[in-house]
């Protein structure tokens, strides 16, 4: 297996290439504001480190959002584009349960403790999600989602005590409390968990962009939250 993985759902344009047993190369931009200028460069890069050609890509997974709407179609048209050209399958997951699945790897939160996950949503809000770890023997088990994504106001989410990670706890700490660990998602953790995912059998074929409401900008007539 030779996955490549990238997300451009927050400000971070974060690609990694996976062998199936570890990553072997990635790379990190943060601008919230280039990601169609700063994904090729960084798949290149990557690729490059590797030693790697795309024909030699096997699989390719992308971040799904929730996110901004023009950040986040760059890595979806993006993926679906390669996928075809390549000849190859395209696998779509949560961007915030590869943010969750690195604050474990990092052990930024308590072990078989919940925690929620927060993300920048613009507009005063932040889109989140909840987790609880179930331990199954494994190092960086995945965690669980149990409730979201959702997009809300920082006052309305429930934190309930628990431990925040993410952007969005670093932006509204008053409401959301200290951030802890990564504040953005990683495409290697991205690509650990597709990898975790497929081997259990997992269908990831859904690559419907998760952006839970309106775009900022968008041309006249019917919204479509389909890429084409």
């Amino acid at each position: 297996m030779l996955l490549l993985a990238f997300d451009t759902a927050t400000p971070a344009v974060t690609v990694a290439l996976h062998d199936g047993d570890e990553v072997v190369a990635q790379s990190l931009a943060v601008d919230a504001r280039r990601h169609g200028e700063l994904l090729a460069p960084g798949i290149e890069q990557v690729l490059g480190d590797a030693g790697v050609r795309p024909g030699d890509l096997t699989d390719i997974a992308v971040g799904t959002g929730p996110g901004p709407f023009t950040g986040l179609r760059v890595g979806l048209v993006t993926a679906i584009s390669m996928a075809s050209a390549l000849g190859i399958r395209a696998h779509g997951l949560c961007t915030l349960d590869a943010l969750a699945l690195r604050a474990v790897q990092e052990d930024a939160v308590v072990p078989e403790g919940d925690f929620l996950v927060a993300t920048d949503a613009r507009r005063r809000e932040v889109y989140w999600a909840a987790y609880e770890q179930r331990p199954d023997g494994s190092v960086g088990a995945v965690p669980q989602r149990v409730h979201g994504p959702a997009v809300s106001r920082p006052a309305d989410v429930p934190v309930g005590g628990r431990p925040v990670v993410g952007r969005g706890a670093d932006l509204y700490p008053d409401h959301l409390g200290l951030s802890i660990g990564p504040i953005d998602p990683s495409a290697a953790a991205l690509a650990h968990l597709a990898v975790q995912l497929l081997d259990k059998g997992a269908d990831l074929s859904d690559l419907t962009p998760r952006y839970l409401r309106r775009p900022d900008v968008h041309e006249g007539g019917p919204r479509k939250t389909v890429l084409s």
